[in-house]
């Protein structure tokens, strides 16, 4: 007798089990690395406004009351203010410090 040759059905299963096992491996990582990046760039862009609110107050000789006299700009932010990559808003706290709502951190989010 002759044998065709191909792939058993129980063969195909084992390749879906495995497949499905590195996916349930690797989806979660995925996941918590795309949320690592939006949290640093968040970090990032506090860091870029307090440095603009630094030279503010060295032009101007007085911090700024509101954010928006930063972010708005186009000497401070020629390509835009920064936009929070987690859906946040930045603004300024008692200590005239950038910070971030998207977090309910002491912080204020993002590590600033």
């Amino acid at each position: 007798m002759l044998r065709k040759k191909g792939v058993t059905l129980l063969e195909l299963l084992i390749v879906v089990l495995i497949l499905g096992a590195l996916a349930f491996i690797a989806v979660p990582r995925i996941t918590q690395t795309s949320q690592n990046a939006k949290e640093k760039t968040c970090s990032t862009n506090l860091k870029i406004i307090n440095s603009q609110i630094e030279v503010y107050f060295v032009q101007i000789g007085a911090y700024p009351s509101e954010i928006t006299q930063i972010t708005e700009d186009l000497t401070y932010f020629p390509d835009g203010a920064p936009v929070c990559p987690l859906g946040g808003t930045y603004s300024l706290n008692s200590q005239d410090r950038a910070v971030c709502d998207h977090s309910s951190e002491e912080d204020g989010g993002c590590g600033g």
